[in-house]
């Protein structure tokens, strides 16, 4: 029987774990993107193989036609609304790690919502945002503020923040999670120290707190950005684009499965995530400077 040398077992082993998670990345990562760069020089319908190489035409149409980049003043929204989530989440974060009664309860509570199917959400605030008989207005009539209806969803100057309001909901969860999981990585004997020197809970907040957790709020303000301008569910499950709530994402697949201009939606695809790109190494640099 042939032997195999114990360095021959070794690489043998590694190439074998290795092939099959390779081989899934090149199925379905690289070659996807790759054909989404192809098809972004073509003039391809989505149906069918029949396309033509158009070179940088759908590129120059995108930068051409005001309508397409317009949709990002609506991606603005979900940022703002992502870095009030962050400032809310870390907030709860801090109140959760320490030593409150029931504190597990209340970090399943405020979790539940990421859990939620998207589609479940929406239906949900359906019957809260309603002009007649949604639960919000309905509340604040009860508390005697009538005046303050609105057709949460009808209203174009407030139907964006509406929605940003839901997608800050849905995720605040999932960041309050990632905030207790660093402050919990902090170790008791610095606080420790710094309540024996007299420091205040906002000083240790601001000298232990903060640069000890600098990476994972870094991470936070990362997510924020690319699911600002990533945002597509929740705005089009609820509005399918509707009443100015497009973002560049919901143009994007309507472009590709509506207008049937898949060599266009290709386009407008490499272009956010060049975009996205962009703003993450803007902000590394300039917000997150090494030494800073």
């Amino acid at each position: 029987m042939f032997k195999l040398s114990y360095k021959a077992q070794r690489l043998l082993i590694l190439f074998g774990f290795l092939t099959i998670p390779v081989l899934l990345s090149l199925t379905f990562s690289y070659y996807p993107a790759l054909s989404l760069l192809y098809y972004s020089f073509t003039d391809w319908s989505g149906l069918g193989w029949d396309m033509n190489w158009v070179g940088f035409d759908n590129y120059k149409e995108i930068f051409t036609r005001p309508e397409i980049f317009s949709v990002f003043k609506n991606n603005a929204y979900y940022f703002v609304g992502g870095l009030l989530q962050t400032a809310i989440a870390l907030y709860f974060a801090v109140v959760l790690t320490s030593k409150l009664k029931g504190r597990n309860g209340f970090r399943a509570l405020l979790f539940l919502p990421y859990v939620l199917h998207s589609v479940a959400i929406v239906i949900m605030f359906k019957n809260v945002y309603h002009a007649e008989y949604g639960s919000l207005n309905l509340f604040l009539d009860a508390i005697g503020l009538g005046s303050w209806q609105q057709e949460w969803l009808g209203n174009p100057n407030i139907v964006n923040f509406s929605l940003a309001f839901i997608s800050l909901w849905k995720y605040f969860g999932l960041s309050m999670v990632i905030f207790i999981g660093a402050l919990q990585s902090i170790p008791a004997d610095l606080y420790e120290a710094a309540k024996i020197d007299g420091a205040s809970g906002w000083q240790s907040f601001r000298f232990i707190t903060i640069p000890s957790i600098r990476s994972v709020i870094e991470l936070m303000m990362i997510l924020t950005l690319t699911g600002a301008l990533e945002a597509f569910d929740i705005p089009y499950i609820m509005m399918l684009g509707a009443n100015g709530t497009a973002t560049f994402v919901s143009k994007t697949v309507d472009m590709a499965f509506k207008f049937q201009q898949a060599g266009l939606a290709s386009a407008m695809a490499v272009v956010l995530l060049l975009i996205v790109l962009v703003f993450i190494v803007i902000q590394r640099k300039l917000l997150f400077r090494e030494g800073k």
